[in-house]
């Protein structure tokens, strides 16, 4: 296990880093997660939910996910409750109060113990991640994914500590201090995460941290920007360049209070035709080429916030003066005449006014639909070009003609659905759909190569489709498209993570570490 003496202490991309290790050095590993708190989700085969990190650890191991390995997920709703899904399901909702009360813990404890059984039963080495710091004394008589499933696993646990943000020596000899004998005698190795500098000044420090401890110091590994993992929570959004870039589309993603899947636009960020950042600055917005609205997990709270920061207005007038509007999920229902939520599934709030750019209306439902999909573009019925009608203004169309089957209607792509919800057509308003799916339903709405939204997350890893979004400015792109495979540049960087932290730990030590109480 790797537990952390603290968030983001880089817990979940060391394991991920030691998926690969164990792979590539002749083992069957699986991550495992007990717990999960994260906006970001991903469909299992199955078309269950779990975290997206566990996607990603079991991706690096070079296995199909599972919600074995990440049985108990919280998606935050407010500042106050989570929808609680369990074993890949919704299981209701929860705010924090009620959900750390030792009444009913005993349920989930044996759902999770039960989730690990399984996997460890079909691979070798499971890689277990805790969750936020080790030592939260205040809520370790109701711990379900740090040191009790440590104990319940029988896990060697090295303890990560970022050096990046000051303080290492007192969080990890702190952490140690606050546990119980029988925890701390768990904690097998020290793991220093994210240094920066010339590593031979660190040296000293690591004699003194093994002193003061008992227990090795395993590895230091330094910072890296050159390696490109998906990430499991979207803090950094906000940095990445809020400017419009001569010579590239220029792309905002409205930045929600509730976005959800922003790994979503991982492959369109490295497009050379674009330039991707996130704002919900007005003045920002209007200098995008591109806006997309992004998932949400409160529809409803974030369509609130929209209207009342001028955002909402902002894209509005922005679809109005030609810009291109993409709403994926939540984004898409935000797109639509109007949410409504009459059983409070979201919240409080029942119903509100959406930005009135598509011809359709959602119902917030208490069914979660979860599905991997294959789908295609759908052949528009007649030519887009110049008139498409957009709130009773015409829209300019760059795009000549109509799409044609050999152009993308043939190609079929990959995608994943997570929402809650129906979205259906105005009465009497035409809505044709953005996408076939392969079983012959339809998906989502597009009035014009300008105005559209759909369901599916991960449309955007599918080059036909980025290239038709693209495609109305074509002439503004100072480079031209290349082929991009994702797939392939995923597992490069799977190698290059594995490369780097062997190069600082002893690895020698970390399985002796394993074997020794098995031997």
């Amino acid at each position: 296990m790797f537990a952390g003496t603290g968030s983001d202490v880089g817990k979940s991309i060391i394991a991920t880093a030691f998926c690969r290790i164990f792979r590539q050095d002749g083992y069957h590993p699986a991550p495992f997660k007990a717990q999960n708190m994260a906006l970001n989700s991903y469909a299992t085969p199955e078309g269950l939910e779990i975290g997206r990190a566990q996607a990603v650890q079991a991706e690096a191991a070079g296995i199909p996910c599972h919600t074995d390995m990440n049985p108990l997920l919280l998606k935050p709703q407010s500042d106050h409750t989570s929808q609680v899904v369990l074993n890949g399901r919704p299981w209701g909702n929860s705010d924090a109060y009620d959900y750390f009360r030792k009444e009913g813990r005993e349920e989930l404890r044996r759902e999770v113990w039960a989730a690990y059984d399984r996997l460890a039963a079909k691979y070798n080495p499971v890689v277990l991640e805790g969750a936020g710091s080790v030592a939260e004394i205040n809520l370790r008589d109701v711990d379900l994914v740090n040191l009790s499933m440590a104990l319940h696993a029988g896990a060697d646990v090295i303890l990560v500590g970022d050096i990046d943000r000051g303080g290492v020596f007192a969080s990890v000899y702190g952490s140690l201090q606050l546990l119980r004998p029988h925890e701390r005698a768990c904690i097998k190795g020290i793991l220093i995460n994210k240094f920066r500098g010339d590593l031979r000044l660190f040296e000293p420090g690591v004699k003194m941290l093994e002193e003061l401890c008992g227990i090795p110091v395993v590895g230091v590994i330094p910072y890296y920007n050159d390696i490109t993992i998906e990430a499991e929570d979207s803090l950094a959004l906000a940095a990445k360049q809020p400017r419009a870039l001569q010579g590239k589309v220029n792309v905002a993603v409205v930045l929600l209070h509730h976005l959800s899947n922003f790994t979503d636009f991982d492959v369109l960020e490295r497009d050379p035709r674009v330039h991707l950042f996130y704002t919900n600055n007005v003045d920002e917005l209007a200098k995008a080429d591109i806006i997309i609205l992004p998932g949400s997990k409160s529809t409803l709270a974030d369509l609130y916030e929209l209207r009342r920061s001028g955002v909402a207005q902002a894209v509005v007038r922005a679809a109005k003066e030609g810009t291109v509007v993409l709403g994926i999920c939540g984004g898409y229902q935000l797109m639509g005449r109007e949410v409504t939520d009459p059983d409070h599934i979201e919240g409080t709030i029942e119903r509100l006014p959406g930005l009135g750019l598509l011809p359709v209306t959602t119902r917030i439902a208490a069914g979660k639909v979860t599905r991997r999909v294959k789908f295609r573009l759908q052949e528009p019925v007649q030519a887009e070009g110049k008139g498409a009608a957009l709130n009773g203004e015409t829209v300019a169309d760059d795009v000549g003609g109509k799409a044609t089957s050999e152009d993308n209607g043939s190609t079929w792509g990959s995608a994943y659905e997570i929402h809650s919800g129906v979205t259906t057509p105005v009465d009497g308003a035409p809505a044709p759909p953005l996408t076939r799916l392969e079983d012959g339903s339809a998906d989502g709405c597009r009035l014009s190569s300008r105005c559209m939204g759909t369901y599916l997350h991960g449309i955007l890893d599918n080059a036909f489709f980025t290239d038709y979004l693209l495609a109305p400015f074509a002439g503004k792109c100072a480079v031209k498209a290349v082929p991009f495979d994702y797939e392939k540049f995923k597992e490069e960087q799977y190698d290059k993570l594995a490369d780097h932290v062997r190069g600082h730990v002893d690895l020698p030590l970390i399985y002796r570490i394993l074997t020794a109480r098995h031997d």
